[in-house]
């Protein structure tokens, strides 16, 4: 069980790097949700201490991405908070300090090896790694006299500060997903903590952060448990053990067709999207398509990814976000990595449109029309539309596909559904319905069951089938065989457009 006997606070801390991929939301909302469940905060902490990666433009995004997904930070660089700055670039000063206090107490050092140095070791040991098994014999400020050690300093040779990892030792952790997790300090390098520009990596900024602002529970996903290790050892080197957070590394979410972590490739090569929004690179211009361009409702795209991992001993799939807050448990989180599963996204996509309200999904239906430069000029007439067809669409961006013939008349019809098996009985048929229908009053009897009655009235009179005039009629108002209920179509585009697209489609049939 979470230990929750002091405040829970939970943060998300992505590099601004480039687009935002549904495996980081979905670290995200497990912060969230645990975070809301527990009445605690959940903090937003952009690491923009590799400045060579950082991308111009993905700070945004990332709120952006959020927003969009409602799931907005109590803390962040936008709102900001008592622990404020929340972008580490901003934080530089507070990182060296800590880096020295370990050096001075002995658990790291200097290392003044150059790039080329390193390089050359590289080369004769293709297994290189910085450790205890070498760095008696590299340069750096444990086998540097002081003297020396301090001359470079004060010439300002550049170096970077490595942490000291015992040797023969075991670093023990209990991780809230994985039980009691161990790791041989043999097998762990001596990573450094901050580099030569003075900016913290990644190692030593994530441990003094999640120390100041308090945070009570890491979740972060499993390819970061190698590097546990030396988080772990920070903690206890710098006295803070006691504080340390609760840890939850998240399983992977794997690829559909095969082993490994689902990838931006892996999108390109099957013709899914993996990031949350359209990202732009801004150096190329690439656009990368997200989940919300694609048409997905913020809402499905969430319910989607919160099943990925987790589930709370159900058959339940479909969950709003308060039943999410109040079900979600970090016991009911899988270790085993949750393959993706873009036909199971779409269902959920395709079950969370039919139960929307019109209102909730009309203005970004209406800006996929304004794209086509389509202008809707009668909004009771849209709701209707969409009211109808809604229950037919996979994607947003399906609308136009099952909704265009209500905006325009069929300009083609399928011609090979209906000619083989017309006769001139269907199109002395069709005329004498349109005779009949030029006298139903538009108030009371333009309507759905009416139109259907009358329909197969005549039928019966002419001694015809319905189901044979059924499709007929269908490719008469919509060009071909698909749509919603055909009498509800007829409803919708009223008498005198129905009469007249009758009138135009017997002409085209025999011909």
């Amino acid at each position: 069980m979470p230990d929750i006997t002091k405040k829970v606070r939970v943060r998300f801390a992505p590099s601004p790097t480039g687009g935002l991929h549904l495996g980081g939301v979905r670290t995200v909302l497990f912060n969230y949700l645990f975070a809301r469940k527990h009445g605690g905060d959940f903090i937003l902490r952009i690491e923009d201490t590799d400045q060579s990666r950082y991308v111009e433009g993905a700070e945004q995004y990332i709120l952006d991405c959020l927003a969009w997904c409602g799931l907005n930070p109590d803390e962040g660089p936008k709102n900001g908070g008592p622990y404020a700055p929340y972008r580490q670039s901003e934080r530089k000063e507070n990182y060296r300090k800590y880096a020295e206090q370990l050096v001075n107490d002995g658990y790291a050092y200097y290392a003044f090896d150059t790039p080329a140095e390193l390089d050359e070791q590289r080369q004769k040991f293709p297994n290189f790694r910085y450790g205890h098994e070498n760095r008696d014999v590299l340069r750096n400020s444990l086998n540097l006299s002081q003297q020396k050690t301090q001359a470079l300093l004060d010439q300002e040779v550049p170096h970077v500060i490595r942490i000291k990892v015992p040797a023969n030792d075991t670093v023990h952790f209990y991780d809230m997903i994985r039980g009691d997790v161990s790791f041989d300090t043999n097998l762990v390098d001596d990573k450094v903590l901050l580099k030569a520009d003075g900016m913290p990596t990644y190692h030593l900024a994530v441990v003094v952060d999640d120390y100041l602002m308090k945070i009570s529970h890491a979740f972060r996903g499993e390819e970061w448990l190698p590097s546990a290790p030396v988080h772990i050892l920070l903690w206890e080197y710098l006295g803070w053990k006691e504080d340390m957070p609760q840890w939850v590394h998240l399983p992977l979410i794997l690829k559909p067709d095969g082993n490994g972590k689902l990838s931006k490739r892996d999108g390109d090569r099957l013709g899914f999207p993996v990031y949350a929004m359209n990202w732009k690179d801004p150096q190329s211009g690439e656009i990368t398509k997200g989940f919300r361009e694609m048409g997905f409702l913020p809402e499905a795209f969430v319910n989607m990814l919160a099943l990925l991992g987790w589930n709370d001993g159900t058959e339940q799939e479909i969950f709003s976000m308060n039943e999410l807050i109040d079900k979600f448990s970090i016991e009911r989180v899988s270790k085993a990595g949750a393959k993706f599963d873009f036909e199971k996204a779409k269902w959920f996509n395709h079950e969370y449109i039919k139960i929307s309200q019109v209102s909730g999904i009309k203005n970004q239906v209406l800006e996929i029309l304004s794209a086509k430069d389509i202008l809707v000029q009668d909004n009771e007439y849209f709701d209707k539309i969409l009211e109808t067809v809604k229950d037919r669409m996979t994607f947003l961006q399906d609308f136009w596909d099952q909704a265009s013939f209500f905006f325009e008349q069929p300009a083609t019809y399928d011609l090979n559904a209906v000619k083989p098996k017309w006769t001139d009985d269907k199109t002395q048929y069709f005329k004498k319905l349109i005779d009949t229908w030029e006298g139903l009053a538009l108030v009371n009897e333009w309507e759905a069951v009416h139109l259907e009655t009358t329909f197969k009235a005549l039928a019966d009179e002419k001694g015809l089938k319905p189901g044979e005039l059924m499709l007929p009629f269908r490719v008469m108002l919509v060009g071909g065989k698909f749509g919603p209920g055909v009498f509800d179509i007829a409803v919708i585009l009223g008498k005198k457009e129905t009469i007249e697209r009758v009138q135009k489609a017997i002409i085209a049939f025999t011909e």
